[in-house]
């Protein structure tokens, strides 16, 4: 009784193993059944797909992978019958990839795939990499340097991110968080998208994404410093302009008056004006119209940094406005490009 049992358990192992095992047709190719996987986004750090195959099957027998738009890749062996395609060219973020993905695999002297359907996979936003990029460009406080070789220097590596200004004040440097969509990298991004005439959404979009890794192939490093404006509330107010990484400027200031408060926090000048007029409602209702407002930089919806005529200065005294005088908002005009953080604080 027992060997029947033994002699029966036998048999139905054989049968399992020779429904795994590919088919042979009459012309002697065998063909692999091919079943995927794939990640919900693609990523740097993730396989682009993992192959099973339906028998042991050796990666470098495998024909490439195609994929558009263009992608270099290779496949790794994972198990005896798996594998997965990994990119060894750059995925571009934003960027949406098809995939021939293979769901029958014939070999004879050689293989290829001989059934495949397309599969579609997008590229999300990579705001390390993003970092990088504007580190080498010197659009951030920080500097780059990569810790292994770059085939071409926009590739994106691991590498260590350090100050470039070390006295930069906390209120500036507390803020930076590698990784996340933090004012210092959103400014970045601004900068940069206005200096190549784009919409400075502060977002890096597929376009930015292109220019920026275009820019760093190229080489075409910002010429300019990097600058921060620093408003402190506390009386005497003052605004302190820091040029890179070194207090440049110091002036008295005024701010919002407590019914039309500045608000506090950071955020980056988003439009400039030479001189323009400026218009609104006053606390009590009344409107007002000051034309020539002189050196105005916007950078938290209608509060700018400008000069404007008072008898004196430092203690509260605008509708939300920095004010300074003619000569203050002159000198610190052309420090304040589209992108130029400000930060406000008590």
């Amino acid at each position: 009784m027992i060997r029947r049992l033994k002699l029966a358990s036998a048999v139905v192992a054989v049968v399992l193993t020779s429904t795994m095992l590919p088919s042979l047709d009459a012309s002697g190719a065998t063909t692999y059944r091919v079943s995927a996987t794939f990640p919900a986004t693609l990523s740097v750090n993730l396989p682009l797909l993992r192959l099973h195959f339906s028998a042991p099957t050796k990666a470098n027998s495998l024909p490439p992978l195609i994929a558009r738009p263009s992608l270099s890749t290779k496949w790794q062996q994972i198990g005896p019958n798996d594998v997965q395609a990994i990119a060894i060219s750059s995925l571009k973020p934003l960027t949406t990839y098809t995939f021939m993905t293979p769901t029958e695999m014939r070999c004879t002297s050689s293989c290829r795939f001989s059934a495949s359907r397309p599969r579609v996979a997008s590229v999300s936003t990579n705001l390390t990499w993003e970092a990088q990029l504007l580190a080498e460009l010197n659009y951030l406080p920080l500097t780059f340097t990569p810790a292994t070789t770059q085939s071409n220097p926009s590739d994106q590596v691991n590498g260590t991110f350090t100050w470039a200004y070390p006295d930069l004040p906390a209120t500036l440097s507390s803020q930076w968080r590698l990784g996340s969509d933090n004012a210092i990298l959103r400014g970045a991004v601004m900068n940069f998208q206005s200096r190549l005439s784009l919409p400075t959404t502060g977002e890096a979009d597929a376009t930015t994404w292109s220019d920026l890794l275009n820019a760093v192939d190229a080489h075409h490093v910002d010429p300019a410093s990097y600058n921060y404006v620093e408003v402190s509330m506390a009386l005497p107010e003052t605004l302190t302009l820091y040029v890179a990484g070194h207090t440049k400027f110091h002036a008295l200031v005024n701010t919002g008056i407590s019914v039309a408060p500045t608000a506090v926090g950071t955020y980056p000048v988003y439009v400039r004006y030479l001189t323009t007029t400026m218009s609104g409602t006053n606390p009590d209702g009344s409107h007002y119209s000051d034309p020539g407002i002189p050196w105005v930089s916007y950078f938290n919806g209608g509060d700018a940094l400008h000069g404007f005529i008072r008898s004196t200065y430092g203690w509260p005294q605008s509708l939300g406005c920095v004010e300074m005088t003619f000569a203050s908002a002159q000198t610190v005009f052309p420090f304040t490009p589209i992108g130029t953080l400000v930060t406000v604080h008590a």
